[in-house]
């Protein structure tokens, strides 16, 4: 990846974009009425957005509709590798949603475990993928939040993937946040074949970060899977097949046609509109609130996709 881009925190370019304002001039001045973040998303030029490649979405169908994930092949290349082979074989289709725990996950995969001939990583025989729990700092560009986090030494962003930082082990990982993609595993860390996926769909299990290898997103249809009913105590396991909800299809999105994709586009997390709209939602000053917070979680910042028209 090209590092010749200068990297600017997401504060330090809100700052740039603040001071660069005509009106910033002279604090004498009546000052406008602060934007937004919507009102900034809104404002976003076209070059603050990307389309994402369509090798790396998966779209899954749902008796309810459309669910699409962005993979992450920067972070867990092999678990990807082996997602695009499992998606171009059908494996997913006709398998079904069948764990949902309040505050926690959706998973989904084969529950009966018929179809295992499927899941040879990479058209290997039945091996395990190794564990990609983080990667080199050096491997990605990161767009770190001025805000502590409690579980890294920094968080902030990776190609529009919430991430954080350790700088003793100089690695990077993807947060468990709301609406990420993982990959299911037993007790050893190097028994995962990405087959057995889930999503955050409760409030950020955090403790999961590098314990787990993460390998997306959802971008477009998290409803889809955040309402489903839940199963029951302790894991949310349901306990009657007939409460599974069916997966019909699960397709790469370089395999469905074109005229059949969504033109989703997101906004690009090292731009200078996301920081202004990151620093809208860390300083509130609209007129509901009464105290502005002056921080924000990495998990409460939600990265704005977009059809475009």
């Amino acid at each position: 990846m090209s590092t010749t881009r200068p990297r600017l925190s997401i504060l330090s370019l809100a700052a740039a974009l603040l001071l660069a304002h005509p009106l910033a001039a002279s604090a004498n001045e009546e000052q406008p009425a602060a934007r937004s973040a919507a009102e900034i998303i809104a404002a976003a030029p076209d070059s603050d957005w990307r389309t994402p490649d369509p090798d790396n979405l998966l779209y899954m169908t749902l008796p309810t509709g459309l669910v699409v994930f962005e993979l992450a092949p920067q972070f867990a290349p092999r678990h990807v590798a082996n997602i695009r082979q499992l998606a171009r074989q059908g494996f997913w289709d006709n398998t079904s949603v069948y764990r949902v725990q309040d505050n926690f996950v959706a998973q989904f995969g084969d529950i009966h475990g018929e179809d295992a001939d499927k899941r040879k990583p990479l058209g290997a025989a039945d091996v395990a993928l190794p564990a990609e729990f983080e990667v080199p700092s050096a491997s990605v560009q990161f767009s770190a939040l001025p805000d502590a986090d409690g579980w890294s030494d920094a968080a902030g962003f990776v190609d529009g993937f919430a991430a954080a930082r350790d700088n003793r082990s100089a690695t990077i990982w993807m947060a468990h946040c709301y609406g990420m993609l993982g990959a299911g595993r037993n007790n050893a860390p190097d028994s995962s074949q990405a087959a057995e996926l889930y999503v955050v769909t409760g409030q950020a299990p955090r403790n999961l970060d590098r314990n787990m290898s993460s390998v997306g997103r959802v971008i477009h249809g998290i409803e889809r899977l955040s309402a489903l009913p839940r199963g029951p105590e302790p894991m949310g396991f349901y306990e009657d097949r007939g409460q599974d909800t069916p997966i019909l299809k699960v397709r790469l999105g370089s395999d469905v046609p074109a005229d059949e994709r969504l033109p989703l586009q997101l906004l690009r997390t090292d731009s200078a509109s996301f920081a202004a709209a990151t620093e809208a939602r860390r300083n509130r000053r609209d007129a509901f609130y009464v105290r502005p917070a002056g921080h924000i979680d990495l998990c409460n910042v939600p990265l704005p996709v977009r059809l475009k028209s």
